[in-house]
């Protein structure tokens, strides 16, 4: 099922969420929608069984389901800093183990022209240089 992000129109990349990390995922659903253009995270209460393929974001996305839906909820977490430090400390943390570093990637998204983020990425990294 194809959505469109509420913030800028954009169709939505949806994917399943493992129960382990439902916890960073605002509801009770089974998964979510990123949007490739503005970064913006939904939840979704029928996702695809398969995890998708993010490089349609961007080629700067982490791949690998160890690391891209991870990285999906971290950025869907960004906009509200100060209310979940805790879980995009926990989040960073599961990215890097995944083998990707996450300043990195956000550095990269920052960069990538087609990406049009609802968060100032480059800013939201310096905020979690100095949290971390």
């Amino acid at each position: 099922m194809t959505r469109d992000c509420p913030e800028c129109g954009a169709s939505m990349l949806a994917f399943p969420v493992e129960p382990a990390l439902r916890e960073y995922l605002p509801g009770d659903d089974p998964g979510a929608a990123l949007c490739p253009r503005c970064l913006t995270l939904r939840p979704v209460a029928d996702p695809p069984t398969e995890v998708p393929d993010f490089g349609r974001v961007s080629d700067a996305y982490p791949d690998g389901s160890s690391t891209a839906v991870p990285f999906a909820l971290l950025l869907g977490l960004l906009s509200s800093l100060a209310i979940h430090r805790d879980e995009i400390a926990a989040l960073l943390e599961l990215v890097e183990r995944g083998g990707t570093d996450p300043l990195l990637a956000l550095d990269r998204l920052a960069d990538d022209p087609d990406v049009e983020s609802a968060v100032d990425l480059g800013g939201r990294r310096r905020q979690l240089e100095q949290l971390l």
